[in-house]
């Protein structure tokens, strides 16, 4: 079997969405499992849409997804001569013809067929003219289709598809100003780069018959396709903008790991029996097309959440702590010490980065803003001489762990008759600004005897001067 060659080739006119992303991810696992090659090419043709901007965003987006291209990127607007090579030997061997119908007939055509409830049809007025263009004549050039007979796509996904010749226009191979459309440079790169199999989208599907009449008219031997199912939101309509985001980048910025992505993209038409959780090894090792389904994919942010709140707990500490760190405000910035050790006691509370910054926050800031309702709940009056009263005994606390902040509180608890929920709970809201943490002792510890004693004098301090800063809703 020749070396495996996939390719992954966006057009740089927006930002990597999640089809992209999977569609990258499917030819980058393809390629990996059979220790082949996988190529990056831009289609950046349509010069008006294209921008650096976009190449730059869906460079980064792959970068940060981990999907390391063997070549490229390829860019299609340096590649002109390939594609005028192309057309000339088309031409010369009949498989094309220039057409010189004004784009007027041509709307006239359309209309008609629209009125007529029929597929839009070049009626092929210039196919055997055999003219070509006079000097400052503009012309397109067309492909011509087989008139009769089938053409068969093996699809790897959906097995045999067969399509009707008579159902395929001549389609414009290069437009009026020169440049050539999307059939003929996808056909034209595929070749040059040796491209062996393609992955792509099921709405492709219809271009298949299309690509390879024009593998065979070059002579060329075309890749073997296979066509991915639709991704569409819970609601099983197609997947859009009113699901949620749907750029890469936009998922980095809600504080997913790039494995728990790449890990959920993969299982959004491929499965492997029951699995669900994924490394990046075992993707490579496991995936190929006999795994992906024929039916579209429901796209569920809840799941995803929930698969990158697993991937999280296989990070240990040490690795989070540095991810986790571009969400704390700049008033952390010298609470790295503790960093590391409020992750590791939190870590697997939370399902996002984000959600693990808020929890942690509390830890690795020198001051904290209070959840209001909390604060009205359990910093009333009456809890303050409580709160008085444990920072006495928690300062002669030698021993300062968990059994000896337990101490003080066992203490406190037996003199007054206190039930331990009645004390944690207003304890836990001075040290974190909240009703959610570790055990109060855990808590305790972590944050040390210094800084505990003195956010809870300044609790009841602040609520006694009635300056309690509150967090915003």
């Amino acid at each position: 079997m020749p070396e495996v060659r996939t390719r992954f080739a966006p057009s740089p006119t927006g930002h990597l969405h999640i089809g992209g992303a999977r569609t990258a991810l499917f030819n980058y696992l393809f390629a990996r499992h059979h220790g082949g090659s996988f190529v990056l090419r831009i289609e950046d043709t349509d010069r008006q849409r294209s921008s650096q901007e976009f190449v730059d965003a869906i460079l980064d987006s792959l970068e940060w997804l981990g999907l390391d291209y063997d070549e490229g990127p390829h860019f299609q607007s340096q590649r002109s001569d390939h594609y005028a090579g192309a057309v000339s030997r088309l031409l010369e061997n009949g498989h094309c013809y220039h057409c010189f119908c004004p784009p007027e007939r041509l709307e006239s055509m359309r209309e008609q067929a629209q009125k007529e409830g029929r597929k839009p049809f070049y009626d092929r007025t210039c196919r055997d003219a055999g003219r070509t263009p006079g000097d400052g004549e503009a012309s397109v050039i067309r492909f011509k289709a087989p008139l009769d007979g089938q053409t068969m796509v093996n699809d790897l996904v959906r097995g045999p598809v067969s399509f009707d010749n008579r159902e395929l226009d001549d389609l414009i191979l290069v437009r009026s100003d020169g440049t050539p459309t999307f059939h003929l440079v996808v056909v034209c790169d595929d070749i040059d780069m040796g491209i062996t199999h393609v992955l792509r989208g099921e709405d492709h599907l219809s271009n298949t018959p299309r690509q390879l009449q024009i593998f065979k008219a070059l002579g060329a031997e075309p890749p073997a396709y296979g066509h991915l199912p639709l991704i569409v939101g819970t609601d099983r309509a197609r997947l859009s903008k009113r699901h949620g985001a749907t750029s890469v980048s936009a998922y980095r910025d809600m504080g997913l790991l790039p494995d728990a992505l790449v890990n959920y993209l993969a299982r959004l038409g491929w499965s492997h029996g029951d699995q669900e959780v994924f490394s990046r090894d075992e993707l490579v090792e496991l995936f190929d097309v006999d795994g992906v389904g024929k039916a579209a994919a429901a796209f569920d942010i809840e799941k995803l959440t929930w698969v990158n709140g697993e991937h999280m707990k296989r990070v240990g500490a040490e690795s989070l702590a540095p991810m986790v760190r571009p969400w704390l405000e700049d008033s952390a910035a010298n609470a790295d010490d503790h960093l590391e050790a409020a992750v590791a006691l939190i870590g697997d509370r939370a399902k996002t980065l984000v959600q693990l910054a808020e929890r942690v926050r509390p830890f690795v800031v020198g001051e904290i803003d209070f959840d209001e309702k909390a604060a009205a709940k359990f910093l009333a009056e009456e809890n303050l001489q409580v709160l008085d009263a444990l920072s006495a005994l928690l300062e002669g606390v030698g021993d300062w762990s968990e059994e000896g902040v337990e101490g003080a509180f066992r203490e406190l608890m037996e003199r007054d008759g206190l039930k331990l929920g009645k004390l944690a709970q207003p304890v836990r809201v001075a040290l974190t600004g909240g009703t959610e943490s570790p055990g109060i002792f855990e808590v305790c510890v972590l944050l040390g005897k210094e800084t505990t004693l003195a956010r809870l004098r300044a609790a009841v301090g602040m609520v006694r001067e009635g300056n309690l800063p509150i967090r915003a809703a």
